[in-house]
């Protein structure tokens, strides 16, 4: 071992540097290091490990990790710090090692214990933080390269240096410059290697031929020049490919087996074969891809088990190149011995339950899974609990129930779940049938109601059955973010295939794929009018429809550039204000796809996101999400993001472009620790996630003779991707937790899944140092069962985050609670004083005429010596779970659907916002979980008076629902806008078809009664000879109502007759209803006419009815004892008054928390 004083810094913690003089052997017990308490003047570089323990041993040197990453170390690192690819440090491995921070770190495999070789060890270097420079300083000339050092078959440097002539400034660039050189030629005795063309070198490790030349170049991601790239044999350094990217390689055969591999930073290492030929010259060329980010193709699936079985967890994971280890964790404690994709568990035990998870790592980086659930069942429990849980439904207003003094009755349901079902013994990722808790039982109770009984099934024991098979489906509209002009005919693509289409008004519908964890969709405009937008839309993972507005922003009209002239774009979209950002594009900087420099004119549109502008939130591309080192989801505050579509003027060919510098204004940054952490991201529009592109440098500029302005600057290449963000991560993280219900009773039954519930962080307040017009981050969460927990930032200090919150179901807004002129903790859903903390206001608050669609709030952080603030509705970003799982009890905010004058009854209890509720039953009101058809006659009152209509739907035709109540709809008329003695209803029924056991169909019998004192006037006569050409006929003799077999046809609007069948039963009830409205049977409409697709017309009487509608009952009731807050008869009739305006309303927007008076 050499005697020569070295210093390495080893097994270094947060606070303190070890430090070793001389060479250090991890076994040496006496070695007393020296302790250095490292500044703030200093940080550690990234890790680097450029070579690998073949032949004789690791060489980490400087100069060729200089090579390798020319920018990446400073010129005189302070100290080095070693560990192997295990994350084991070099103290610790018991081997022989050396190191100098100015050379780098060896190991040699002739100086470790016999049959030991050298670990594969990473390195990384201590270095001066880069100060802002005003000025370059001038470099003096080159030295002459120094003698190559390496010995016989090694691979050495050769070094050259240069001084910084100017004496004020420093100067920019490497001091020091290294080239690989080779040791003179061994002479060997063992060695077997036959070449067919040429000798054997040195090393017998390859064949020579010394006449031979080899030239090449190679080309980056989109044809831009790869300088820097690495040309490797056998895993060792070559040359590297020079400013234009060519390279030449003097002594290699070409004889058809020599492979040669090409690698450049951000990039997929490439494997290329040197042809076979005479010549004497052989030419490369190579065109490398960019480097794809590790990312999860499937999660782990959660399993229910009983003890003693087996299961086994899948976790598949992507990336260029593919990952190399696979880690497994139960709880978040690691499992030995567990290293590859899949995990196999068997004779399970109580104590493995919990949650699991894998994480992948690679060169090129690292991603964690989404947690599995293991749920371990004892040999003789219950795979379910068989007792049902309490969930009260409403009854009609004429029943009344004197046994609980309310409108509400019990019929119990299943937890959902998970269970044990009958598996077979085969170990898989995922189970062939799932098994979950559902209704074993179910039995039919009569409930008295004012002059007749009313069958309810109520269920009495649950089971473990399989779960009810449900799809999943997004769909919406995709408008500009500016006027609502819609993207017509849009192409939507998904993992880079395009899978749909916008229509006309740019409505869309997306099934999601099965076993999908994260749905990410790109929009792209074919008439180039947009700018082409990926959205990662959340859906429910249980079944159904969510329903999503796509904002997107219009494409900025493109200048004409020159591309042999300097070019500087500035970016900033808010009238009155600074740009924000500057790109900067040097001459002959644009290349065509093919890797040829462009010359002429270009066309340069880059669209700017200004975050200073709150209406532009919705429009944010992806949700603003990268993947940390140790594979974490993390989130990404913005500072602006931009499109850039670069085409020549002439044939609007699309160019890409190298060496562009960003400008970010620092005084547009209000937060002074993200100066230092600003970096440039770019969007992966197949994950959704955003991958870092480069850091950003502060830097002193002139502008004008007096003005000097500090910029954040950074460099980056504009290659295939377009879509660029200017982001610091942000680690002050909770979660805050909504609720969203069907009416301003607040009551745990009537809580809505499938809501979007959406959350807007703004910049922290001005007397946080900051800008609060400014918004940084844009969430989405659908609620569940249990509501949602959206992200947020948040601080410790109350005012130092503030956040909008607003909540959209099937493009309706739902309404927050009020803030206003008294503001009342227990309907908000939070305790004082924590809700005065959180300085709770709806966007009504000082404006009544503002919308009441969305709260503020300050993100405090909850303060661990406040019990208060331990139950919510802000949690740790820890405490996810606790979050998720939280009781009804514990804070949470609310939002309330705008109660429109509707009611529905099902005889068998069936809650559309969970399709695995479906029961099988023949008296279920929808008949396949899949497949929800939904049916609407359209009925014409003419009366002064806005009319209640029910329908009351009964089995028709088939034996064993014949006679028996499916369910009933009470729905108020809506009075025309410019006839006073005019309203209309479109009435839902049950539609006719098949029942669940898909045997025979039943003809529904549907009564259709107005309220009160009416006669019919007429049928619209294409029904009338449809029902009776289609017989049987039901008898019509009561001329105050209307009964009919339902039609098993859809109709259409001739016959005023509205059906459409969908996936989900809210989507196929909207699109029904809008056609309805709109008396048309492919228009939609939000706004009555009453005119138009009528099937039955009633004449009621002038006077008020004496019997009291279902809405006044519910408000007139004082006997209630399950409502939860007490409303008066003016409020109903404002909250009425609001559910008319929305239906008339044509436009309804979901994304201006702020503005927008009514």
């Amino acid at each position: 071992m050499s005697h020569r004083s070295l210093l390495i810094f080893l097994g270094v913690t947060a606070a303190t540097v070890l430090t070793v003089q001389g060479s250090w052997r991890g076994d040496n017990k006496e070695s007393n290091p020296a302790v250095y308490h490292s500044d703030d003047n200093f940080d550690w570089t990234t890790w680097f490990n450029v070579d690998h323990p073949g032949g004789r041993g690791d060489y980490e040197q400087l100069d060729a990790i200089r090579f390798y990453y020319r920018t990446r170390v400073c010129e005189t690192p302070r100290a080095i710090e070693a560990r192997t690819t295990e994350w084991v440090p070099a103290r610790e491995t018991g081997e022989v090692v050396h190191a100098d921070p100015t050379v780098g770190f060896w190991c040699l495999n002739e100086e470790q214990s016999p049959g030991r070789n050298c670990s594969n060890y990473a390195v990384r270097f201590l270095c001066p933080k880069e100060r802002s420079v005003n000025t370059q300083g001038t470099w003096g000339l080159w030295s002459n390269w120094s003698p190559c050092p390496a010995l016989c078959g090694q691979v050495g440097v050769q070094l050259r240096h240069r001084n910084c002539q100017s004496q004020s400034v420093t100067c920019n660039g490497p001091k020091i410059e290294g080239k690989p050189c080779n040791g003179p030629e061994c002479i060997k005795t063992d060695c077997y290697l036959h070449c067919v063309i040429g000798r054997v070198n040195a090393d017998c490790d390859a064949c020579m031929c010394e006449e031979h030349v080899l030239l090449g170049s190679v080309r980056s991601a989109g044809g831009l020049i790869a300088e820097g790239a690495a040309i490797l044999r056998s895993g060792k350094l070559l040359t590297l490919t020079d400013h234009n990217g060519h390279f030449r390689v003097p002594g290699i055969c070409p004889d058809g087996n020599t492979t040669l591999t090409v690698s450049l930073l951000g990039h997929a290492t490439l494997d290329v074969v040197v042809p076979l030929t005479a010549e004497r010259t052989s030419v490369l060329s190579v065109q490398l891809k960019r480097a794809e980010k590790l990312h999860v193709l499937s999660n782990p699936e959660s399993k229910a088990r009983r003890e003693g079985q087996s299961t086994a967890f899948c976790c598949k994971v992507a990336g260029t190149p593919q990952p190399n280890k696979y880690q497994w964790f139960h709880n978040n404690i690691l499992m030995e011995m567990q290293s590859e994709g899949t995990l196999v568990l068997k004779d399970l035990h109580p104590e493995q339950a919990g949650e699991y998870y894998c994480r992948a790592s690679g060169p090129s980086g690292a991603v964690k899974s989404k947690p599995a659930i293991l749920k371990i069942i004892g040999r003789e429990e219950h795979s379910c609990n068989p007792t049902p849980e309490s969930h009260l439904i409403r009854l009609p207003h004429d029943c009344y129930q004197n046994s609980t003094n309310s409108f509400y009755y019990d019929v119990g349901k299943c937890p959902l779940g998970k269970c044990a079902g009958q598996l077979d013994n085969a170990i898989r990722c995922k189970d062939n049938v799932a098994y979950c808790c559902g209704v074993a039982k179910m039995e039919e109770r009569q409930l008295t109601c004012q002059g007749y009984q009313l069958p309810t099934m109520v269920v009495t024991e649950c089971g473990c059955q399989k779960c009810v098979d449900t799809k999943a489906v997004v769909y919406g509209r995709a408008v500009a973010a500016d006027n609502g002009e819609p993207m017509r005919f849009g192409h939507i693509f998904m993992n880079g295939v395009r899978i749909s289409r916008t229509g006309y008004k740019g409505t869309f519908s997306v099934q999601v794929p099965p076993d999908t964890e994260r749905l990410v969709l790109t929009f792209v405009d074919n008439m180039q009018k947009f700018v082409n937008t990926t959205k990662v839309l959340p859906f429910n993972t249980k079944g159904g429809a969510v329903y999503h507005e796509i904002k997107v922003l219009r494409k900025k009209a493109p200048v004409t550039i020159s591309s042999s002239e300097t070019n500087t774009l500035n970016l900033g979209e808010v009238e009155g204000q600074e740009a924000m950002v500057q790109i900067q594009i040097p001459p002959h900087s644009f290349y065509k796809e093919n890797g040829e420099v462009f010359t002429g004119n270009v066309n340069a549109s880059v669209t700017f996101l200004d975050p200073r502008d709150v209406t532009t939130t919705a429009a944010a591309s992806s949700d603003l999400n990268f993947i940390g080192g140790e594979g974490d989801v993390l989130p990404l505050r913005t500072y602006g993001m931009f499109s850039v579509d670069f085409r020549g003027e002439e044939n609007n060919e699309p160019l890409n472009a190298g060496e562009v510098k960003v400008f970010l204004d620092s005084a547009q940054v209000k937060m002074s620790e993200h100066l230092s952490n600003m970096k440039l991201w770019s969007l992966n529009p197949e994950t959704g996630l955003w991958e870092e592109e480069g850091s950003l440098q502060l830097d002193k500029r002139r502008r004008g003779k007096r003005e000097e302005r500090t910029f954040l600057i950074g460099n980056m290449e504009i290659r295939e991707r377009r879509l660029f963000n200017l982001d610091v991560p942000e680690n002050r993280r909770c979660y805050v937790k909504v609720r969203a219900f069907r009416s301003e009773r607040f009551m745990p039954s009537e809580q809505v899944e499938g809501v979007v519930v959406s959350l807007i962080n703004m910049e922290p307040t001005a007397g946080y140092s900051s800008n609060p017009r400014a918004w940084g981050r844009f969430d989405s969460v659908v609620t569940g069962p249990s509501g949602a927990c959206l992200p947020a930032f948040c601080d410790e200090q109350p005012d130092a985050y503030s956040a909008y919150v607003m909540a959209n179901l099937g493009g309706e807004e739902l309404e927050a609670v009020s803030s206003a002129p008294k503001l009342n903790p227990s309907l908000v859903g939070v305790p004082q004083p924590y809700l005065r903390k959180l300085n709770y206001r709806r966007t009504d608050h000082e404006d009544s005429r503002v919308k009441k669609t969305a709260f503020s709030i300050n993100v405090a952080k909850p303060s661990p010596n406040a019990a208060e603030e331990s139950n919510g509705p802000v949690y740790a970003f820890e405490k996810l779970k606790e979050c998720e799982e939280a009781p009804f009890s514990a804070a949470h905010f609310r939002f309330s659907r705008v109660e429109g004058d509707r009611y529905d009854y099902n005889t068998v209890p069936f809650n559309e916002d969970d399709p695995m509720s479906w029961t099988e039953d023949y008296l279920s009101w929808w008949p396949k979980p899949m497949e929800y058809r939904a049916c609407y006659i359209k009925v014409k009152i003419n009366s002064p008076h806005e009319i209640n209509v029910r329908s009351r739907n009964m089995g028709g035709t088939h034996p064993k629902t014949v006679g028996q109540l499916y369910g009933l709809r009470d729905t108020r008329s809506i009075r025309d806008m410019e006839q006073a003695n005019v309203s209309a209803v479109c009435l839902e029924f049950k539609c006719s078809g098949m029942l669940y056991d898909q045997d025979r169909v039943d003809r529904t019998l549907v009564k259709v009664i107005p309220q009160g004192s009416c006669k019919r006037d007429h049928v619209n006569t294409m029904l009338q000879d449809y029902l009776v050409n289609h017989l049987p006929l039901a008898v019509n003799n009561d001329t105050n109502e209307f009964t009919m077999l339902a039609p098993l046809d859809s109709l259409g609007h001739n016959y005023g007759i509205y059906t459409e069948t969908e996936q989900d039963p809210r989507t196929a009830k909207e699109i029904a209803l809008g056609r309805c409205f709109d008396g048309t049977s492919d228009g939609t409409s939000r706004v009555m006419k009453t005119n138009e697709g009528v099937a039955l017309s009633f004449s009621c009487g002038d006077r008020e009815v004496t019997r009291q509608s279902i809405f006044q009952a519910m408000q007139s009731s004082q006997n209630q004892i399950v409502t939860s807050v007490a409303r008066g008869d003016n409020r109903k009739t404002r909250r009425r008054q609001r559910a008319n305006t929305l239906r008339r309303s044509g436009k309804r927007s979901a994304r201006n928390p702020t503005g927008g008076k009514r």
